[in-house]
């Protein structure tokens, strides 16, 4: 079958069934007001008896911010040619600044952090990238590269097959860098068995062990502030959370959680602990799942009246589906073979597809979630 834009990999999704989550009991560093004997505070805020901060996750912060350079680069492909060498530049953070194009320094990077299997993959997206910005004056047509606009006067730069890279790349790094660390890597068994007795560093300013530092670092890839959803950010995962908290109740799920887990963890109550990891587990995989119905309901409304609406939410759509595959697999409500089956649905051209095919993606997908 051609591939104008990539399919998913199924190996990536047997390599994720090998993930499982465990925990190791750690002591106590209690805050306000009190559950199951420790305290849990109203914020992501904690502090040891001396009132020092415990928390870190500035590589995160990082990566978040090196993603958020990128696609304001990317966006202006829709009005200028892209260099792929650039955003791989940025993507690998060559020379600690991304080869001079961040507007900071950090040894952190995206690529390093990326699910392995799917690094030429994203990389072959920013080459897609470039190659669609080399017709940014061309009207987007099937076969044709280009930009379109939609009614409200939005304007989006499609490949030949009708599919916008930067949604891809954007969401998709979302999943393969900052859910697949957050939910396989961090919460995994080798990080969640950590020393949960020893200050990692305290003369340097590191008063956490290093299971409350994984903790943290899991925390920092879903991207909000402390005290979200009081503070609500306008990208990734805490702009999608939010989006959907009508429906799932997914704010106030995601960060009770977040916050109780690591209050668990100070306290040794490594049950609680298990249980939040589970939980946001589920709910993390439930935003992806309904962000791409979401999008796909956005597409059937479009669909034959605003070819630029419809490609750039199916876009959206495609890829909060791929970011399924990152969730483990002993949590996750599809199996390889259905979510394989699901992404087939999207085809090869999204010029080609019907409402009857948009209605049998999202049917595959409500079946489940």
């Amino acid at each position: 079958m051609k591939k104008q834009f990539l399919k998913p990999l199924s190996v990536s999704l047997v390599t994720l069934l090998l993930i499982s989550v465990s925990c190791k009991k750690e002591e106590t560093e209690p805050s306000s007001p009190s559950t199951n004997d420790y305290s849990i505070p109203n914020t992501y805020t904690f502090t040891n008896s001396e009132n020092q901060s415990t928390v870190s996750y500035s590589g995160q912060t990082d990566r978040l911010n090196q993603l958020r350079e990128m696609v304001t680069y990317m966006k202006t492909g829709k009005s200028s040619t892209l260099d792929a060498q650039k955003l791989k530049d940025m993507f690998a953070n060559t020379n600690d600044n991304g080869n001079g194009h961040f507007s900071f320094t950090s040894s952190k990077q995206l690529k390093n952090k990326c699910f392995d299997l799917d690094k030429p993959l994203f990389e072959s997206y920013l080459d897609s990238i470039q190659v669609a910005s080399n017709d940014y004056a061309q009207a987007a047509s099937n076969g044709q590269a280009g930009t379109l606009t939609t009614a409200t006067s939005s304007t989006y730069l499609f490949n030949k097959s009708g599919m916008e890279p930067l949604q891809f790349i954007e969401k998709g790094l979302m999943g393969a860098v900052f859910m697949n660390q957050a939910l396989n890597v961090y919460f995994g068994s080798d990080k969640m068995s950590a020393d949960n007795s020893t200050i990692v560093d305290a003369a340097n300013g590191k008063y956490y062990t290093a299971l409350e530092h994984h903790w943290d670092e899991a925390f920092g890839y879903f991207g909000v502030d402390i005290n979200f959803p009081t503070s609500i950010p306008n990208d990734f995962w805490g702009k999608y959370t939010n989006n959907l908290n009508t429906i799932l109740n997914s704010n106030a799920i995601m960060m009770d959680n977040f916050i109780k887990g690591r209050a668990a963890i100070s306290a040794g109550v490594i049950s609680d602990a298990n249980t939040a990891i589970t939980t946001i587990q589920n709910t993390w995989e439930d935003i992806s799942a309904n962000a791409a119905i979401e999008y796909l309901n956005d597409a059937v409304s479009s669909f034959g009246t605003d070819d630029a609406r419809y490609l750039h939410v199916m876009s959206e759509a495609y890829a909060f589906a791929w970011n399924l595959r990152y969730i483990p697999s002993e949590v996750r409500n599809v199996t390889q073979t259905e979510l394989t089956a699901i992404m087939d649905l999207f085809g090869d051209n999204l010029w080609e597809l019907t409402l009857t095919d948009i209605n049998a993606i999202k049917t595959a997908l409500d079946a489940k979630y």
